[in-house]
């Protein structure tokens, strides 16, 4: 029997958390080979070469370095040509029967360009979501067009995806990979926690998860230096800082949390990567996830804990009645923050549910990628919506 080739492309830390269900099971398919490739932040030494992490799990097929030696726009934009030929030549020696991306990011970007040019099919996790401030919106669409099988989190997006005028029949509400970690991976209590970052929770913690919003100019400094200002006045708080992604602005950010856990030893902590792992175990042990981040409106409510987001970055994602919107000020932060400790929100945070499902998406897709015809998947017609 020959195998089906599934290729799955990873380019952050956080993205291939949310992967390894599947990637784990893909690999112990009978029906299906795994090829795994590499890129972007996991090959870069300032990112923490996470890749070395990926190879105590998987074999790496291919490894695309994207010479990210800066996070300025010009140069992003040069790597994604960069990434592209290197990808064409990738494909063209591996020859998958399908291409799996996750998300958003520009490096997924230039390996689904040179799959469909390439005329290979591409299935597509969590498409037809919507992050206004960023410019992984457009990305996203872009990505969702390009590729032939779509898998959504929420019921809401798969109809977004069939708005596009995607086949509804090739669109899939499988769930959130994210919400299928926490029931899947064996979390640390609080001990084993603090022994794997070496440092000791307090009173009140918090985990804080900040990155650019890349469709503002130059505002990276400015907004987190508000919340690091907030921070600063939180009494008996310990806070557990990751580090920004390598979007435009992100080195900003990680300069000032190295000058603030500099400053601040005694209750503050950083790490460039934690991984899913203690990443998940974080949220077992703080009152609150705090900053822009994805995994606050998608992971985090089902820990039944806070979440803080900060100003456009998530704006436009589906979201449970756990996440405090709030302005990159410091007036606003500093409500948000009594919001999350007054009596009702806590006592509200008891009943809260994930809009994105308890599912186990892995399986699901799994299914999908054994069974899809993929003859003629390519030629993709325009599915109208009859109004």
């Amino acid at each position: 029997m020959i195998k089906r080739k599934i290729c799955v492309i990873t380019g952050t830390r956080a993205e291939y958390g949310l992967l390894y269900w599947l990637l784990k099971e893909i690999e112990s398919s009978k029906e299906l080979e795994l090829q795994l490739i590499a890129t972007g932040m996991h090959l870069s030494p300032e990112f923490g070469l996470t890749y070395k992490e990926i190879e105590k799990d998987f074999s790496i097929n291919k490894n695309i370095e994207m010479q990210l030696s800066s996070d300025l726009d010009l140069d992003i934009s040069k790597s994604m040509g960069y990434a592209q030929a290197s990808f064409t030549e990738a494909f063209s020696e591996l020859k998958p029967d399908i291409i799996v991306v996750l998300g958003d990011r520009y490096e997924i970007f230039s390996a689904v360009v040179s799959g469909m040019m390439l005329r290979i099919p591409i299935a597509h996790i969590h498409g037809g979501e919507s992050t206004l401030g960023v410019i992984d919106e457009a990305i996203r669409h872009s990505i969702t067009k390009m590729s032939h099988i779509h898998f959504t989190a929420n019921v809401e997006y798969k109809n977004r995806v069939i708005q596009l005028g995607e086949q509804p029949d090739r669109v899939f509400n499988v769930g959130s990979l994210g919400i299928e970690n926490i029931s899947r991976l064996d979390l640390l209590d609080r001990k084993a926690f603090e022994e794997s970052i070496n440092f000791k929770l307090n009173k009140k913690n918090i985990l804080v998860t900040f990155h650019p919003v890349t469709l503002e100019n130059n505002t990276s400094k400015l907004y987190f230096k508000e919340l690091l200002d907030v921070l600063d006045e939180l009494k008996d708080t310990n806070i557990i800082i990751t580090k920004a992604n390598s979007d435009s602005g992100g080195r900003v950010i990680n300069s000032m949390i190295d000058d603030y856990v500099t400053r601040n030893y005694h209750k503050s902590v950083a790490f460039t990567s934690l991984g899913q792992l203690r990443y998940l175990s974080a949220m077992n042990h703080v009152d609150a996830v705090v900053g822009n981040s994805s995994s606050g409106i998608i992971e985090t409510p089902s820990f039944r804990i806070g979440t803080i987001n900060i100003g456009d970055r998530q704006k436009g994602r589906i979201k449970a009645d756990s996440v405090i919107d709030c302005l990159p000020n410091k007036k606003s932060i500093r409500n948000a923050f009594k919001i999350l400790y007054s009596k009702d929100f806590q006592s509200k945070l008891k009943n809260t549910e994930s809009p994105y499902g308890s599912r186990s998406p892995s399986n699901e897709i799994l299914k999908v990628l054994k069974t899809v015809e993929l003859h003629n998947i390519i030629k993709k017609s325009f599915h109208n919506i009859n109004h």
